[in-house]
């Protein structure tokens, strides 16, 4: 009886081996996967290219998301001041008709909301306004 129970435990070993294996390259699987979800390119393979406004009045804030943006691989086309000081959320605008560029952008930054405002400017797909709740910003990769 020794041996069977010695072959019994042997193969849960063997299995439970396997199950760790399996979790452990589906794991690594769905890392690979999820880098490649993240869209830095939009239409016609082209980098998402954005604007970086300070609508908080912060210096540097925008200084600061445009170059987390840019380690992301979106590529930065200005950074300068918002028309005003007194935005309360960020937010993410998307300048063209297609929504999916903005909605990148948003997601690489933690999720602030996106808003559709159409206007024709070969700078940039993408605006994004700082708000002062900048804090909520997930500036780290």
């Amino acid at each position: 009886m020794a041996g069977a129970a010695e072959v019994t435990r042997r193969i849960a070993i063997g299995l439970l081996a396997l199950l760790v294996l399996a979790l452990l390259l589906s794991w690594g699987y769905a890392r690979v996967q999820g880098m490649g979800e993240m869209r830095t390119h939009g239409a016609r393979g082209r980098v998402i290219r954005v604007e970086v406004l300070n609508g908080s009045g912060e210096g540097g804030v925008a200084s600061r998301v445009a170059i987390f943006l840019k380690e992301g691989g979106f590529h930065v086309v200005d950074v300068k001041n918002a028309d005003r000081f007194d935005y309360f959320a960020t937010m993410v605008v998307a300048r063209g008709e297609d929504p999916a560029p903005a909605r990148a952008v948003a997601h690489y930054l933690g999720g602030p909301p996106v808003i559709r405002q159409s206007r024709s400017s070969d700078e940039a797909e993408v605006t994004v306004v700082i708000g002062s709740d900048r804090s909520k910003l997930h500036l780290e990769p």
